[in-house]
C-alpha cells in the first residue's frame, strides 16, 4: 500500500485538505476535499468534521502539514479575531488527539503558501526573501536561509500591525491599522461606502477609470508599495514575492511596488508574481507534510 501524506489548510470560510505520496516531487495533491465552513457551528465542529473528512481520505497516513490563519503559540491559535471561536482555540491539542504519534507540522497560512514558493514556485533557491499576501487579510513572511523565519513568538510577518501613520490605532486597541487600510477587505469596506453600494475589492479595480475610485486604489496601492519597500530596506532580500487574492489586478498593483523598490531600496530586489494563489496554503502544508516524510529536511513547528 503506498505511503500517504495528509495536508489540511484552515481557512475563514473553508478548510481544504490533500493527500500524497511520500516521496513525491509534484505540487499538486493526488487527492482534495473542500469543505464549506461559513454555516453557524462552532471551532470545535469545523475541526471535528475536518477529521472525520481526513479519515475518509486517507486512514493512516505517515505525515500530516497543517496550515491555519492567525498564529500558534503556547498551545493555541493567536491573532485570529475574525472568524468567532478561533482565537484561544487549542489547534494542536485537538491535532495530537486525532493523529498521536504521527508526525506533525502546524503554521500559520501565510508562511505555508511561502514554503509552498519556496519548494515549488517563485521563491524556488532564494536564500533571503519576502513573500507579501495582499487577500482578504495581509500578512507577509520573511524567508532567511532558506527557510521560513518564525520569529520568537511565531508572528515574523504580522504586518498587519504596522502603523503607517502618527495617528493610527494600533494592536493595543484591538486594531490592524495597515490591513485596515490596504486589504481586500478595506477596500471593500471604504469602496461600498464610497459608492453607496455593496462592492468587492476586484470589482472596485474593474471601476479604475472611475475618479473616486482612483484616488481610494491609489492611497491604498501608494501605502502597500511604500511597506514592501521599507521592508525591503530592512531585509534586504534577493527577491520579493506578491500573492494572494488581490494579485487577480496585478496589472495594478505589480508596476507600482515595482516603482517603490527602484526608488526606495539601495539594491532594490527582483519582484515577481506568486506561482501559486487559491492553493497556497494547502500547498505549504503538503510542503511541510513532504518534508516530516524525508529525514533530511526540516520544518516549521509552532512555539
Amino acid at each position: 500500500m503506498t505511503r500517504q501524506v495528509l495536508a489540511i489548510d484552515f481557512g475563514g470560510t473553508k478548510v481544504a485538505l490533500g493527500t500524497a505520496a511520500a516521496g513525491a516531487t509534484g505540487d499538486r495533491p493526488h487527492a482534495t476535499v473542500r469543505l464549506d465552513t461559513r454555516g453557524a457551528e462552532g471551532a470545535d465542529q469545523v475541526v471535528e468534521r475536518t477529521l472525520a473528512a481526513a479519515r475518509e481520505l486517507v486512514a493512516e497516513p505517515v505525515a500530516v502539514g497543517v496550515s491555519t490563519f492567525g498564529v500558534v503559540r503556547d498551545g493555541v491559535v493567536r491573532l485570529a479575531p475574525n472568524v468567532p471561536g478561533w482565537d484561544g482555540l487549542p489547534l494542536p491539542r485537538l491535532l495530537a488527539g486525532a493523529f498521536g504519534d504521527t508526525p506533525l507540522s502546524l503554521d500559520n497560512d501565510v508562511n505555508a503558501g511561502a514554503a509552498a514558493e519556496l519548494r515549488w514556485g517563485a521563491l524556488r533557491g532564494a536564500d533571503t526573501a519576502l513573500y507579501v499576501n495582499v487577500g482578504t487579510g495581509l500578512s507577509a513572511a520573511l524567508v532567511v536561509g532558506g527557510q521560513v523565519l518564525p520569529g520568537a513568538n511565531g508572528a515574523a510577518g504580522e504586518i498587519a500591525y504596522l502603523r503607517d501613520t502618527a495617528g493610527a490605532p494600533a494592536f493595543a486597541e484591538h486594531r490592524a491599522p495597515l490591513e485596515e487600510a490596504v486589504s481586500g477587505s478595506a477596500l471593500a469596506r471604504r469602496g461600498s461606502a464610497l459608492l453607496g453600494r455593496p462592492v468587492t475589492a476586484e470589482e472596485l479595480f474593474g471601476l479604475y477609470p472611475d475618479p473616486a475610485v482612483a484616488v481610494l486604489l491609489d492611497e491604498a496601492l501608494e501605502v502597500l508599495a511604500r511597506t514592501v519597500a521599507n521592508l525591503s530596506v530592512v531585509l534586504d532580500p534577493q527577491c520579493v514575492v506578491l500573492g494572494g487574492g488581490l494579485m487577480g489586478a496585478a496589472e495594478h498593483i505589480m508596476p507600482r511596488v515595482a516603482e517603490a523598490l527602484q526608488r526606495a531600496v539601495p539594491f532594490p530586489p527582483r519582484l515577481a508574481a506568486a506561482r501559486f494563489v487559491d492553493d497556497a496554503p494547502l500547498l505549504g502544508a503538503l510542503s511541510a507534510a513532504l518534508s516530516l516524510a524525508e529525514p533530511e529536511r526540516t520544518v516549521r513547528t509552532p512555539p
